[in-house]
């Protein structure tokens, strides 16, 4: 067990935040839906998705020096232990944002209210929440997800494309850098060029969500605030991305290999 290191954990459990943050953002648009106020509701869905962007590369130093406090000896299996590791974190993080659902979509609801109240101050909604008359009321709403939270969900609000897309593209971005860095113990002469492939795969992964996933939730929640469409659909589909996200994270542990293999083969041609 001398790969449980302390540095370790704490790299563990920023990635389980990270995680648990980006899985509690499908809450936002379901509970501007609820209020029907979509835009604030994007407002701090982007605050939370920065956030979660902030902590990613935070963590990403610290998830380097792993490497370079391996032992030489075995630094390949060394390291490829850990890095799992921190995968199955991102799991644990999906699952516990899973858990949380049901308790931050009441509050979310609650928070686009103030933010509307604050006339779009941020600092103003989070002065409101941190207090600790709305940290009372804000345990009144915790709640964990019952059987009871899938009913009226139907297969047929599903798409299986976008279900896939989501899926994948959460595994490229979940083992984008630690892919990277795993290229630079395969190929060690080409290893700053593989480590700095790292941004280009977060880049292209998170750009695609944008292109591919997020303006297909974002059109039925406005549909939903339009009456075009029902609140039930866009839940149906924001499970859906929920659970393609947490498969994506097992299928992570899949492709963390395979994606280190191609980076370190793909330097050969930059070099």
């Amino acid at each position: 067990m001398e790969f449980l290191t302390e540095k370790l954990i704490v790299i563990a459990l920023f990635i389980f935040i990270i995680h648990s943050i980006e899985t509690l953002a499908y809450a936002v648009r379901l509970s501007g839906a609820r209020v029907k106020m979509i835009a604030s509701a994007l407002s701090l869905f982007n605050i939370m998705v920065m956030v979660s962007r902030l902590a990613n590369m935070m963590q990403q130093p610290f998830t380097g020096s792993l490497i370079d406090t391996a032992p030489v000896h075995n630094a390949q299996e060394f390291v490829e232990t850990q890095f799992r590791i921190l995968i199955g974190a991102s799991t644990i993080g999906t699952v516990f944002g899973i858990l949380l659902l049901p308790t931050f979509i009441a509050l979310f609801s609650r928070a686009i209210i103030y933010l509307s109240e604050e006339r779009g101050s941020v600092p103003s909604l989070f002065k409101r929440i941190v207090s600790l008359e709305y940290m009372k009321r804000g345990l009144k709403h915790v709640s964990l997800p019952r059987f009871t939270y899938l009913k009226g969900t139907t297969l047929k609000d599903i798409p299986i494309r976008l279900f896939f897309v989501n899926m994948i593209i959460t595994a490229i971005y979940t083992i984008g850098v630690l892919s990277a860095l795993y290229a630079a113990l395969l190929a060690p002469e080409r290893s700053s060029t593989a480590i700095m492939a790292s941004g280009l795969i977060n880049g292209i992964a998170t750009i695609l969500l944008v292109i591919f996933v997020d303006p297909k939730v974002s059109v039925v929640a406005d549909d939903v605030v339009n009456r075009r469409g029902s609140y039930q659909t866009l839940k149906n589909i924001s499970l859906l991305m929920i659970i393609s996200r947490l498969l994506g994270t097992l299928l992570a542990q899949l492709l963390f290999i395979p994606g280190a293999k191609y980076i370190a083969w793909f330097t050969h041609f930059i070099v």
